[in-house]
């Protein structure tokens, strides 16, 4: 693979880790094909070598991005319909509030859900800040995940 190409595959690696903290694109995902499509390109052995470590780094991250906040959210009794309404509600506030709709969807659906299922204010609240809390653990751990396949990408083109 050549310069430009490797320039286009570092700039949708940069894409995907923005798409991780501003949750629009599937940024994860988009880290991991950039990198596929740079091992492809560059076909060595060093290149699907790189590719398979952050396949793995990917796989992991995916399996405790669900666990750990999900433990925690059940320790804290936050069902998972809870967050379900908060994201279906996040994704319509998307597109009726541009750039903060999403977050603000996601708080209003997981407080609404909580509020009519334990009719007290407090509690709902209380529930709604531990999935705002999960959500935010999520995001750190993809971005942890997403950072260190970059990391070892970078160290691949180096090489290579």
């Amino acid at each position: 693979m050549g310069t430009l190409g490797t320039v286009l595959v570092g700039l949708a690696i940069l894409v995907g880790l923005a798409g991780i903290v501003v949750p629009v694109l599937p940024g994860s995902l988009l880290i991991w094909a950039a990198i596929g499509v740079w091992a492809f390109g560059t076909g060595s052995v060093t290149a699907w070598g790189v590719f398979a470590v952050c396949t793995a780094i990917y796989a992991l991250t995916l399996v405790v991005q669900y666990l750990v906040p999900g433990k925690r959210l059940k320790e804290a009794g936050v069902p998972g319909r809870a967050m379900l309404a908060g994201g279906v509600v996040g994704i319509v506030g998307f597109f009726v509030i541009p750039f903060v709709g999403l977050f603000v969807g996601f708080v209003l659906g997981v407080y609404a859900w909580e509020l009519n299922r334990l009719r007290i204010h407090d509690a709902a609240w209380k529930a709604t800040k531990h999935a705002m809390r999960a959500a935010g653990l999520s995001i750190l751990i993809e971005l942890a995940g997403g950072v260190l396949s970059t990391t070892v990408w970078v160290v691949g083109v180096v090489v290579t």
